[in-house]
């Protein structure tokens, strides 16, 4: 029970705090014609932060933070993608105006990752803290832990997307989604640039 308790609060006070992942599912949720056509981003992060966590515990991700040049090219590629996805945010239309234009499946899935696994954010917070807390428990109780953590990613992706649908559904007119796409699109252009000024300027 221990486990379960520690992994929930944990997993849920790490993915809870806005971040550039959290504004994309939601986005896709809001600006996708349906939910079906949302799931590919969300199943995407889910399942990257499923890898994420499960590299964590058994301590594998670990090894990455150890090369200098490594670490460099991640934040470097993270970087670009941020700058690029904010791009097409920005230039995007809901669907619910006359253009009707969402991102593709195919954009839908590469976003996902980019932000999933190329967020440095998001593996430190991953390999630092869920890996380290996973060392206190053993065996069943670590597999345990590992689990709960997983389902409350998959739970909070999934409800962030329904909420942005819902947000849809209140917004006929497209006129709030547009908006929130051109926050969003900002957003992520400021976290590139605090990734590129820790990265290269400290």
């Amino acid at each position: 029970m221990e486990a379960i308790l520690h992994g929930f609060l944990l997993a849920f006070g790490l993915i809870l705090p806005l971040g550039v992942q959290n504004v994309f599912i939601f986005s896709q949720g809001a600006s996708q014609p349906n939910l079906l056509k949302a799931l590919p981003a969300t199943i995407a992060a889910s399942l990257c932060d499923t890898l994420l966590i499960v590299l964590a515990v058994f301590g594998l991700s670990a090894i990455v933070l150890q090369f200098e040049w490594l670490r460099l090219g991640l934040m470097s590629v993270g970087i670009i993608f941020l700058i690029y996805m904010g791009y097409s945010i920005w230039s995007s239309k809901p669907a619910t105006v006359e253009t009707g234009k969402s991102l593709t499946m195919k954009k839908q899935i590469i976003f996902a990752l980019s932000v999933s696994l190329l967020n440095p954010h998001a593996i430190l917070d991953t390999v630092g803290v869920i890996g380290t807390s996973a060392l206190r428990y053993a065996g069943m109780e670590q597999i345990i832990f590992t689990v709960t953590c997983i389902a409350v990613s998959w739970c909070w992706f999934f409800a962030l997307t329904l909420a942005g649908a819902t947000m849809k559904k209140l917004d006929s007119s497209g006129t709030l989604m547009n908006l929130f796409n051109k926050c969003s699109s900002i957003f992520i252009w400021c976290t590139a640039l605090f990734l590129f000024k820790g990265s290269f300027f400290n």
